[in-house]
């Protein structure tokens, strides 16, 4: 599955940020818990504009953070209604920009708005194309059965189940032991 490059960026973004939830994390904890972390996530991930770097925006982030990961898992036409609703509560007004080495691509905000509100916009930028061509179903959580991971399945098939190969590997180990303890008996 290909996606533009600047909706795979965000799409990618939106994973990472949900995946610092602690219900997601590696960690078991919330790994967006200071401005700091804030930071280098952003810087990662190449966001440009107003970055204020405090608690405020901390705030804001998580509270995006927790509006793009229930989005995430939505249906289709419920989706939509979400991505819309984000998107007025901006103003947005689709753009092509370039910038820091990026081609042409688009934003919606000015880049002294919000950090949150970029987020929030830049993310349902990402989420029209994948409505669009009707591929939310490549908007996943993962399977194990102790991960709560997000991640994008841009598989050719669209068969991807993990979020990671480390909860693949632990989920076929469990059923492996399962199977063998039950061939014991």
């Amino acid at each position: 599955m290909h996606f533009a490059p600047d909706t795979e960026a965000s799409l990618e973004f939106v994973v990472a940020l949900a995946n610092t939830d602690a219900r997601a994390s590696r960690s078991g904890d919330d790994e967006l818990s200071t401005p700091q972390q804030l930071t280098e996530l952003v810087d990662l991930h190449g966001y440009s504009g107003r970055v204020d770097r405090d608690d405020a925006e901390l705030d804001e982030v998580r509270g995006a953070r927790a509006l793009l990961r229930t989005v995430w898992t939505l249906p289709r036409d419920e989706a939509v209604v979400e991505v819309n609703a984000m998107l007025r509560s901006a103003n947005a007004l689709p753009q092509l920009v370039r910038h820091d080495g990026y081609d042409w691509h688009m934003h919606a905000t000015a880049p002294d708005a919000p950090l949150a509100e970029r987020i929030r916009v830049e993310a349902s930028l990402a989420l029209i194309d994948v409505i669009r061509m009707n591929e939310t179903p490549r908007l996943r959580v993962c399977e194990a059965d102790d991960c709560a991971g997000l991640f994008l399945d841009l598989s050719r098939n669209g068969s991807k189940r993990f979020c990671s190969v480390r909860c693949g590997n632990r989920v076929n180990m469990i059923a492996f032991r399962e199977r063998r303890a039950a061939e014991a008996v």
